[in-house]
C-alpha cells in the first residue's frame, strides 16, 4: 500500500528521425519510461512533451503517431483475430484504407501473404513478433517504443527483426528498450543506461562504446561476447558483488555504490549530478572529474 517512487530524474531528449536505446536490469524503470512517454501512465511529477506538447495534448492532436510492440507479444495479440484483423483493427480505427496496406504490410515485415488469415497459435513467435510489428507502424506513426522486442525471440529470428527494424531507421523516432547491450548498440543512434529507475549514462552509440564512463556501464561492456577468441581471453570481465537492490527501497547515495568496486563515503551519502562530461556524453558518478 505504500507508494514508493519507480523513477528519479530522468531526463531524456529524443531528436526526429534518432533511435535511442535504453538499457538495464529488469526492474530497473525501463518499461515504464516507455509506458510514460506513449501517455499510458501519468506521472507524479515532471512531464512528457512531444514537439514542445504535453504528450496527452498531443496525441489527441496526431491519432495514430504514436505507437509501441510490447514484450509479451503472444498477450499482446488477440487470440480470436486473425492476422488479417490484427493489422486492420488500428486502420479501421482511424478509418484508414487497409485494403491495399495489409499485403503491403507483410511483405515489408517478411511474411507471406497466405498467413493472413491464420489465427495466434497458429504462428511461430518470430512470426507473431513481425505481425505486432507490422500491426505497429500500420499507421505509419512518427514516433514508436520497442519495449523488449526481440529478447524471447530466438537468436536467428532475432536476427531476422533486427534487420527489419533497422530497415525501418529514419522513416520513423522510436525508443529500443533492452537488456542486451550487444543488440542494442547496432540500432541506436544514442544509447542510456539506466539502474534502479535513475538514468547512470547517456552517449553516442560509438562513444558509448568506446569510452563508457560510468563504473555500471563499463559492467555491462564487460560482459558482452566476443566472437574473438583471441580478443576474448585478453578481455578483463568485471563481476559485480551481490544483487541488485529492491526498487521499493532503493539504497541512500548512489543507487550503485552497494554493488559499485569503485565506492567511496561520498558515493553512500550523496546522489551524484548527472552532467555533461564531454560533448553528447553525460553521466551521474561522483569519481569521474
Amino acid at each position: 500500500k505504500k507508494r514508493q517512487p519507480v523513477l528519479r530524474d530522468v531526463n531524456l531528449t529524443l531528436s526526429e528521425g534518432s533511435s535511442v536505446g535504453l538499457i538495464g536490469e529488469s526492474g530497473g524503470g525501463k518499461s515504464t519510461l516507455g509506458r510514460l512517454i506513449l501517455g499510458l501512465e501519468q506521472p507524479d511529477s515532471g512531464q512528457v512533451f512531444l514537439e514542445g506538447r504535453p504528450v496527452q495534448v498531443w496525441s489527441k492532436e496526431h491519432p495514430g503517431q504514436m505507437s509501441v510492440v510490447f514484450q509479451d507479444y503472444t498477450s499482446s495479440a488477440n487470440p480470436r483475430f486473425t492476422v488479417e484483423e490484427l493489422i486492420r483493427e488500428p486502420l479501421d480505427i482511424l478509418r484508414l484504407d487497409a485494403s491495399c496496406a495489409i499485403p503491403e504490410l507483410l511483405e515489408r515485415v517478411g511474411l507471406p501473404e497466405a498467413l493472413r488469415n491464420r489465427y495466434p497459435h497458429e504462428l511461430s513467435g518470430g512470426q507473431l513478433q513481425r505481425v505486432c510489428i507490422a500491426r505497429a507502424i500500420a499507421t505509419k506513426p512518427r514516433f514508436i517504443v520497442f519495449d523488449e522486442a526481440v529478447s524471447s525471440l530466438d537468436v536467428s529470428v532475432q536476427a531476422q527483426v533486427l534487420e527489419l527494424l533497422l530497415e525501418l531507421k529514419g522513416d520513423m523516432t522510436y525508443l529500443f528498450i533492452a537488456h542486451d547491450l550487444s543488440v542494442v548498440k547496432h540500432i541506436s543512434n544514442r544509447i542510456g543506461v539506466m539502474y534502479l529507475g535513475s538514468l547512470v549514462e547517456l552517449a553516442e552509440s560509438y562513444e558509448l562504446n568506446k569510452n563508457p564512463l560510468h563504473p555500471y556501464t563499463k559492467t555491462l561492456l564487460s560482459a558482452v561476447p566476443v566472437p574473438d577468441p583471441e580478443v576474448s581471453r585478453q578481455r578483463q570481465r568485471i563481476v559485480l558483488e551481490g544483487d541488485i537492490p529492491s526498487p521499493m527501497h532503493p539504497p541512500k547515495g548512489c543507487r550503485f555504490h552497494t554493488r559499485c568496486p569503485y565506492a567511496t563515503d561520498k558515493c553512500k551519502e550523496a546522489v551524484p549530478e548527472f552532467k555533461e562530461h564531454a560533448p553528447g556524453h553525460w553521466a551521474a558518478c561522483h569519481l569521474l572529474g
